[in-house]
């Protein structure tokens, strides 16, 4: 089960508003699950207005009234039978933090694989792409509408979500998320490790890329002993990405414990995270970094800022260390002029 970090996204989204859009069988599949994520919501603080499009037939009766008891902090809104569902929810108000669409399913690619998170630019490039992929196929025509409402300003964030039990807890209070967000406001903040709160995220975030065997094993007593040389880059004040600085000699220092959440990969938060350590070591000094990794991503990155596949006489012994793990290197003197 993903870990929670409450009080940390609690901070971020204390007094937003949030819709919830929940169209007629999917609300009465995942009933009792979703009203007890909205409940969460509310005692967190978080301003929340559930769309629904129930009939207004006997049958349902029951769930208008305990819809009514338990979600006294949630303004409700029936959908008229006659209108759109989607056009309505995105119509309802010029302004609102986030959107969640709870679906059948979330997002996903040409090849079938999980979208974590999009900005508009290429939520809009691949829309034709999508067709028969997403769960629902009128969502597919309302997708240019979600990004043009984001791109004016009407929402910051759209998420559609598979509905199930804690769907939207896990999406708004873990580092992996559950769905998919649609957004253009990856504002990326570039920080040393602060606090221990701060070092049990980074933690989650190094055991989700452990478990891909990219990474030697860090656990929460390792970092608090090496919290000096942990960096951090934060969105919304959330810690998303990791580094470890590692000092090899007075000249080179090694990329380490390099990580994205994997609700932020492909957004080119590791683009900014990797310049903005490499730019922080030249500032301490430091005029080579090297990275040793075996991660075909992490060795696209890499090749996409420079770094150049070699071993140097002075870092053979490191080589040694990790025989079959190629290595990285970086000349940033220059960079420091």
């Amino acid at each position: 089960m993903p870990k929670l970090f409450i009080e940390e996204y609690t901070r971020a989204l204390a007094g937003e508003s949030v819709f919830i859009a929940c169209r007629e069988g999917i609300l009465r599949d995942h009933f009792s699950a979703i009203l007890a994520d909205i409940k969460f919501l509310n005692r967190r603080g978080i301003v929340t207005t559930l769309f629904h499009n129930m009939s207004n037939r006997f049958s349902n009766q029951k769930h208008f009234r305990e819809i009514a008891a338990r979600l006294k902090e949630t303004v409700i809104i029936r959908v008229p039978p006659e209108a759109d569902f989607y056009n309505f929810v995105l119509d309802a108000r010029e302004s609102v933090s986030k959107i969640i669409f709870l679906e059948r399913k979330y997002l996903i690619d040409h090849s079938g694989n999980k979208i974590n998170a999009i900005n508009t630019e290429n939520a809009k490039a691949s829309i034709d792409g999508y067709g028969e992929l997403i769960g629902n196929l009128n969502f597919k025509s309302i997708l240019d509408k979600i990004c043009h409402k984001i791109d004016t300003g009407g929402c910051e964030r759209v998420h559609i979500l598979p509905a199930g039990k804690h769907t939207i807890k896990h999406e708004l209070f873990t580092i992996e998320g559950s769905g998919t967000l649609i957004a253009n406001n990856f504002e990326e903040e570039f920080a040393p490790v602060a606090t221990m709160e701060e070092i049990g995220i980074v933690t989650g975030i190094l055991s989700l890329y452990r478990h891909e065997n990219f990474l030697k094993p860090r656990n929460k007593a390792y970092l608090q002993r090496n919290r000096n040389n942990f960096y951090v880059v934060k969105i919304d004040g959330i810690i998303v990405g990791c580094a470890e600085k590692i000092v090899l000699d007075r000249q080179t220092v090694e990329i380490g414990a390099l990580a994205i959440s994997t609700k932020f990969r492909n957004q080119r938060v590791g683009i900014f995270l990797l310049t903005s350590f490499i730019k922080e070591m030249a500032t301490q000094g430091y005029s080579r970094c090297v990275s040793l990794t075996n991660n075909p991503k992490l060795q696209q990155l890499f090749f996409q800022l420079g770094f150049q596949q070699r071993t140097l006489p002075s870092l053979r012994k490191r080589q040694k260390q990790s025989p079959n793990v190629t290595m990285f290197v970086k000349d940033i003197q220059k960079e420091t002029l």
